[in-house]
């Protein structure tokens, strides 16, 4: 069990309420997963340090927006449970296992968060983390038959 620093813990809480604030927008939900986690602001939230870990969610959302020339409007709109979990379950990832932002959505995408947020979302967050890793494996598995 990794035990985060407060400072960590924060962050990871900073980023659920990121992603519930982007469905309060009404920004299509896959569409602003997929264009966050592949971004250079959650590349400076994976860091060591950088000045934005210290910002909230409000301001690191009009980062990305300004990066992604404009985030995507309407479209597909997941709860604000999934919406935080996903947010808070990403951090904490690149936490527990050192892995970038980048490499993570390519594991655990958002239409997988989504579909497991139902069965996972009570579990250990590193249980989580263990088992949406053990689906992507077998996944790829699959896939090379």
């Amino acid at each position: 069990m990794v035990n985060l620093r407060t400072d960590q813990r924060q962050l990871c809480d900073i980023q659920g309420r990121l992603f519930e604030l982007a469905r309060k927008n009404a920004y299509d939900c896959p569409s602003f997963i997929q264009t966050f986690m592949n971004s250079q602001t959650a590349a400076s939230l994976d860091d060591t340090y950088d000045r934005l870990q210290w910002a909230g969610e409000e301001y690191i959302l009009e980062e990305l927006n300004d990066e992604a020339g404009g985030l995507k409007q309407a479209g597909i709109l997941y709860s604000n449970e999934v919406m935080y979990w996903s947010g808070y379950v990403y951090r904490y990832w690149h936490y527990y296992t050192g892995e970038n932002s980048q490499t993570i959505f390519r594991i655990a995408d958002a239409e997988t968060m989504n579909d497991c947020w139902l069965g996972f979302h009570t579990f250990d967050v590193e249980m989580a983390i263990d088992d949406l890793k053990e689906i992507y494996i077998l996944k790829c598995e699959v896939d090379k038959k």
